[in-house]
């Protein structure tokens, strides 16, 4: 199993495409021509935003806007754990009996996901999350997560006391959405350490950082803070 978006539908090319998590933490747009049994890749560089295609990927085939439109079809989409996919190419060769589907298909299947992260996407407590957050378009919602993590830091008092304490800006943030996870779920049991694996999972398919506004809230409070002490 993988975990990686729904299947999205490109206009460049006649072509399927989805997100993938991949193993150190980089994510990727995966490719696959209706035509054509090799799939293309790209890792999202998360600096630029901008994919890069892998080195092997023929660029007659897979140009940089096929790959530009598959990130921005799958831009929060969340992930789920699925099984691979090949193009219809590929299963035609595979029925031919053609041993070249392999070698082909090595780049989609080297990157089975790690029990730990397949465990997580599986749980109630991701499931839970990325129901209560996701919009009609079937994305998740980064504004709407956000405005309900801002609003809970700014009428919890516990969080107004760490803020008037000077506490660390990760401190908070963390009890924040500890907090608001453990509302979510019900399950108030949950670990940060699961917390985080769950926000990595969210952060993976967001074109910006999953809590960059509420991080930018939970400094302005800092600072104001600072002011008035």
């Amino acid at each position: 199993m993988v975990i990686r978006t729904r299947l999205v539908e490109l206009s460049a090319l006649e072509a399927v495409a989805y997100r993938q998590k991949l193993r150190g933490g980089q994510s990727g747009v995966v490719i696959l021509r209706h035509d054509c049994a090799q799939p293309g890749l790209a890792l999202l560089n998360h600096q630029s935003g901008e994919p890069d295609p892998a080195a092997n990927v023929p660029a007659d085939l897979y140009p940089i806007e096929a790959f530009r439109e598959a990130l921005e079809l799958t831009s929060g989409l969340p992930y789920s754990s699925r099984g691979p996919v090949r193009s219809p190419a590929a299963l035609a060769v595979a029925d031919a009996g053609s041993t070249d589907v392999g070698a082909q298909s090595t780049i989609l299947e080297a990157e089975e996901a790690p029990e730990a992260e397949l465990a997580t996407v599986k749980g109630a407590d991701y499931q839970a999350i990325v129901k209560a957050y996701t919009n009609k378009k079937g994305e998740i919602s980064y504004d709407l997560l956000n405005k309900a993590l801002i609003q809970a830091a700014r009428s919890n008092p516990y969080v107004a006391d760490l803020v008037a304490r000077k506490a660390g800006e990760q401190e908070i943030v963390d009890h924040v959405v500890k907090a608001n996870f453990e509302a979510v779920t019900g399950n108030r049991a949950i670990t940060l350490v699961e917390v985080h694996a769950i926000l990595e999972l969210l952060d993976a398919v967001s074109p910006r950082s999953v809590l960059a506004e509420l991080c930018s809230e939970i400094r302005r409070m800092l600072a104001e803070a600072g002011r008035q002490g």
